[in-house]
C-alpha cells in the first residue's frame, strides 16, 4: 500500500446522524436504514489533515461574516491545474462559486435560452440531463457506445442528432458513472464536432484528480485555442478531498466575453459569495494535500483490485470493466435477466444500498453503480454480500 500508511483508510467513522445525505437517508432511499451505503459518491475517509487544521484553525475566529474570494484562491486554483494536469491557467480566468451543480445551471442560464437544445451523451451522472430540463431547455441524449474498455463516444450517430438549435454540449470529464478517462485522440474528435456545429461545452471535471496510472486526465480546454474560447471548465476540490459538504466549486473560462456572461448570470442569482469555510479548506488542500491525495490514490487502487477479484467468478452474468478514475464502479448486470426494480430490489434485500442504472439514464437499464470508497473491512463485507445477492 505504501504511501497509504502514512494516513489511516482503514479507520471506520461513523457518519450517522451527521446530517449525511450518504447515511441519514437510507431509510428513505431504500426502505430500510440498515443497508451498507455504497451509492452517494462520497468517501468514508477523513479529510486531509492539512484541511481539517485549516479548519479548525479559521473556527477559532469567532466571526464568520461575509467573505470575498482572494486572489491566492485563484491563483492556487492555476497551480493546481498547472502541476496536476499540465494545463496552463491565467488565475483571471477564474470564477469560484458556491458547488459545481449551481456553477453548471448558472452556464446554462448564461449560454443557452429557454426552448433550446442541451446535448448530453448518456448515460452520464443524472443532474447533468436534469438541471437543464428543469431550466426549460430541450435536453439530447446522445447515447455512449459500450465498446471493450467501457463507453465510447458515437460520433456519427451524435452528429445526426444534433439540430440547429442546440447550443451547448455538456460534457462528463472523467466520466461518471463508467470511470472512463477520454483519450487525446476521443476529446479532439469531440471538440472537431462541436466546432463544426458551433456547440459551446461545459466540460465538468470534478473526478479529474481520481486518475489511476497510465492515463492522464487531459482538460478539454487545454486542447486547442479554438476549443478553449468555447469551453467553460467545472471543477472542484470536493470530490478529490472529500469535502463536498463545504460547497465550494469553480469555473475556468478562458474566453472574456464568456467569461463576462458567465459572472453576469452568477451576479444575477447573487451567487458571487464565496463560502468561507469552502474558501479555507481550498486552500489547504491544493496548498498542502498532494501527499494525502498520492496515499488515497493508493487505497483507492487496492479496493479496486480487491473488489474486481471479489467479483470476477460472477462473470459473464456480472462483468465491469475496470475504471480508469474515480471510485466507482458500473457494475454490468444485465446477464442475469432481471428487470430493474428486481435487480434493485435483490440487493436491499442483501444489505446493500447502490445506485441503480436507470438513475443515469434509461441507457443504465440492467447496471448499478458501486462505489468502493470505504475502509477495506467494510468494503470485504459488501462485496461478500454482494456475490452472494448476485451468484
Amino acid at each position: 500500500m505504501g504511501a497509504a500508511l502514512s494516513f489511516d483508510f482503514d479507520n471506520p467513522i461513523d457518519r450517522s446522524y451527521t446530517h449525511s445525505v450518504k447515511y441519514d437517508l437510507r431509510q428513505a432511499r431504500f426502505g430500510r436504514a440498515e443497508v451498507l451505503p455504497l451509492w452517494v459518491a462520497d468517501m468514508d475517509f477523513a479529510a486531509p489533515p492539512c484541511v481539517e487544521s485549516a479548519l479548525a484553525a479559521r473556527a477559532a475566529h469567532p466571526i464568520y461574516g461575509y467573505t470575498v474570494t482572494p486572489p491566492a484562491a485563484a491563483a492556487a486554483i492555476a497551480a493546481w491545474q498547472q502541476r496536476r494536469h499540465g494545463w496552463a491557467v491565467a488565475p483571471e480566468w477564474v470564477r469560484v462559486g458556491p458547488g459545481l451543480l449551481p456553477l453548471l445551471a448558472v452556464s446554462i442560464e448564461a449560454f443557452s435560452r429557454p426552448g433550446e437544445a442541451v446535448a448530453v451523451p448518456t448515460p452520464v451522472y443524472n443532474p447533468l440531463f436534469e438541471c437543464p430540463e428543469r431550466l426549460g431547455r430541450r435536453v439530447i441524449r446522445l447515447p455512449l457506445r459500450l465498446g471493450p474498455t467501457g463507453p465510447e463516444f458515437d460520433l456519427d450517430a451524435w452528429a445526426e442528432a444534433l439540430t440547429p438549435e442546440t447550443r451547448l454540449l455538456i460534457l462528463c470529464s472523467p466520466h461518471n458513472p463508467c470511470g472512463r478517462v477520454w483519450r487525446h485522440d476521443e476529446l479532439e474528435r469531440l471538440g472537431a464536432l462541436c466546432l463544426r456545429h458551433d456547440l459551446l461545452i461545459v466540460s465538468d471535471e470534478i473526478h479529474a484528480d481520481l486518475v489511476y496510472p497510465g492515463q492522464p486526465h487531459l482538460p478539454l480546454a487545454s486542447l486547442s485555442a479554438e476549443l478553449a474560447a468555447r469551453t467553460v471548465t467545472l471543477n472542484s476540490p470536493g470530490k478529490t478531498f472529500n469535502i463536498a459538504g463545504l460547497n465550494t466549486a469553480y469555473a475556468i473560462v478562458p474566453d472574456p466575453a464568456l467569461r463576462e456572461r458567465l459572472h453576469a448570470a452568477l451576479q444575477a442569482h447573487y451567487l458571487e459569495g464565496p463560502n468561507l469555510m469552502g474558501l479555507t479548506a481550498l486552500l489547504a488542500a491544493y496548498g498542502e494535500g498532494e501527499a494525502w491525495l498520492a496515499a488515497l490514490m493508493a487505497y483507492l487502487a487496492d479496493n479496486l483490485d480487491l473488489a474486481l477479484a471479489t467479483l470476477a467468478p460472477l462473470a459473464p452474468r456480472v462483468v465491469c470493466a475496470r475504471p480508469q478514475a474515480t471510485h466507482l464502479l458500473w457494475l454490468d448486470c444485465r446477464g442475469l435477466g432481471l428487470p430493474d426494480a428486481q435487480l434493485h430490489r435483490r440487493l436491499i434485500d442483501a444489505g446493500l444500498g447502490l445506485s441503480p442504472g436507470t438513475q443515469f439514464g434509461p441507457e443504465g437499464s440492467g447496471f448499478m453503480r458501486l462505489n468502493f470508497a470505504l475502509p477495506r473491512a467494510r468494503l470485504r463485507e459488501a462485496l461478500d454480500r454482494l456475490v452472494a445477492a448476485l451468484a
